[in-house]
């Protein structure tokens, strides 16, 4: 984890979300150094997905600033996309392509490279290996999510940000994902999470915030 040299701030300054006229979230602050876990806890509707991708430069908030190393992320633009990692609710991964080819699609997006090996080895970990050549139409939803989540062992990004990453991992993935979660941040590494699965989230630096639909 080559980012673990450097310290990260990341800022949230009376932040406001809207949807169409209905006000989500307002006025809302925090502040994420090495090493914390955000967790997002609220309803459907109360606006997870919407500060998740506000954090990530995918939205801009109604009001409010977001700051990453104490630079406004509008100014940072896509340079703050590449301390990012993000996995939506949904898999976002292209149904034609196989497993490794959608990890390699992943990594060229980012400007990062891709090791044949290295990512063989990671969906075998995420036991995968049946899939490996086949279009990831013909996989379950729960073997969609793990070649989406395998980007998180490729990829090093000081950053995570994750919305429901748990949904359709049976016991065995949920707690590797769990592991995974507990191993990046005690490292030094950033997550900003939500997720309606039970999962509890054991590292130093965890902090909970509730968006109230």
């Amino acid at each position: 984890m080559g980012f673990l040299a450097s310290n990260y701030v990341l800022t949230a300054k009376n932040l406001c979300g809207v949807r169409g006229e209905r006000l989500l979230f307002e006025k809302l602050n925090f502040e994420l150094s090495n090493g914390s876990v955000l967790y997002l806890e609220g309803a459907n509707g109360s606006g997870k997905t919407t500060l998740l991708r506000t954090l990530c430069g995918l939205s801009k908030p109604y009001a409010g600033a977001i700051s990453w190393c104490n630079e406004n992320i509008s100014e940072l633009a896509e340079e703050y996309s590449k301390y990012v990692l993000y996995i939506g609710h949904l898999p976002g991964i292209k149904e034609d392509l196989t497993a490794l080819e959608n990890l390699q699609f992943s990594l060229a997006l980012s400007g990062e490279k891709f090791n044949f090996t290295e990512a063989t080895e990671v969906l075998k970990l995420l036991d995968l290996a049946k899939g490996l050549n086949l279009p990831t139409r013909m996989l379950s939803q729960g073997q969609k999510r793990r070649v989406a989540l395998a980007r998180l062992w490729l990829q090093d990004l000081p950053l995570w940000v994750l919305d429901e990453p748990f949904t359709a991992l049976d016991a065995d993935a949920t707690s590797l994902l769990k592991q995974k979660i507990e191993a990046f941040a005690s490292a030094g590494g950033m997550v900003v999470m939500t997720t309606h699965q039970e999962v509890s989230i054991k590292v130093p630096k965890f902090e909970q915030l509730r968006l109230d639909a």
